[in-house]
């Protein structure tokens, strides 16, 4: 059976999946539209509502659709950590007149997701933060999906040519949100986007702090068949971004992003807050304990319009964002 080979596409670009808000059916479908490809998030939601987005973006698509999810890895929660932890957030509960979440472990719904993919046969399936495993991919590709890894190391493309993905998605330190690395307490792997991408053999998308179409052209000449772009869609009218999100990007008081656990127990880049400042040195590893603990604070700071109690996840090129249609920013970075 036929896959869908990203080099048949008409534009370059592809709008990378931002779980938690950002990713729409319409950012998606968008991205689709304007020739480029369209990724919906499974992240943090339901199978349910993964499905209800997956079918809406499928529906509003001319073209091609993609659908990522995160991949469930060990627990590298110490309980003793968390306690402590929780004991330190306190005040962020009291200053946003909330309480703290309870911290517990979840495979995100990971076996009720593959049967959605399977069953709604979008083009491309990506993964995050691991592989599924060889008979799981085997699966996928038996159903004319094509299957994508996101990997951050030489090591971890090796991983992923050996469990049989077709493509990987290449993410370079630069990256906004949460890194793809396979190890959950692995410091961020710092190497080049271009040195990464020349060590693959397999068909590469080049990802990670990429923003410009200067940007774009770069990783195409170093051998990329596409882009893949988060940040720069952020603002996009059809992002599901945030107010408070939309309103931090823009603000100047931001001037840079920080690799930081403090949020969510594994490591992530977004704009440098009080938050962060405060809390970093003190936070554990532990995903997602610490992500369903910071929860109820996160959101309440956005109920208060406030950047500075939750996490604005950016890549480092967060200036060049603009508030304009999806199609209008794809045919800025390709023309």
């Amino acid at each position: 059976m036929s896959r869908f080979d990203f080099r048949e596409l008409a534009v370059p670009v592809i709008v990378a999946p931002m779980a938690g808000g950002p990713s729409t059916p319409e950012l998606a479908a968008a991205g689709a539209n304007a020739g480029g490809l369209g990724f919906v998030a499974a992240g943090y939601l339901t199978a349910d509502v993964f499905a209800e987005r997956l079918a809406a973006a499928q529906q509003a698509s001319s073209g091609p659709m993609g659908a990522n999810l995160f991949v469930p890895q060990p627990s590298a929660a110490i309980p003793a950590e968390i306690e402590a932890y929780a004991v330190a957030l306190a005040v962020e509960a009291e200053r946003y007149g909330t309480s703290l979440g309870e911290p517990r472990f979840d495979d995100d719904q990971w076996g009720a997701k593959l049967e959605v993919v399977l069953d709604l046969r979008p083009d491309v399936v990506s993964f995050t933060f691991g592989l599924p495993s060889a008979a799981e991919c085997r699966r996928l590709r038996d159903a004319g999906i094509t299957v994508v890894s996101t990997v951050t190391t030489v090591a971890e493309a090796r991983l992923a040519v050996d469990c049989g993905v077709d493509a990987v998605v290449a993410q370079g330190p630069a990256a906004g949100g949460h890194r793809g690395t396979f190890d959950p307490t692995a410091q961020p792997a710092t190497q080049p986007l271009g040195e990464l991408v020349a060590a693959v053999d397999l068909p590469v998308m080049a990802a990670g702090g990429l923003a410009t179409g200067e940007d774009v052209q770069r990783v195409l000449r170093a051998g990329a068949v596409a882009a893949q772009l988060g940040t720069a869609f952020l603002l996009a009218d059809e992002a599901g971004s945030s107010p408070v999100h939309r309103a931090a990007l823009q603000d100047p008081q931001f001037t840079e992003t920080v690799v930081t656990k403090a949020f969510s127990g594994r490591y992530a880049r977004g704009l440098r807050n009080r938050f962060i400042n405060e809390h970093e040195a003190q936070a554990p590893f532990g995903y997602p304990e610490i992500h369903y603990l910071t929860s109820p604070v996160r959101k309440a700071a956005v109920q208060a319009g406030d950047p500075h109690g939750t996490n604005v996840w950016a890549g480092t090129g967060f200036r060049n964002c603009k508030s304009v249609p999806v199609a209008e920013i794809i045919d800025e970075l390709v023309r």
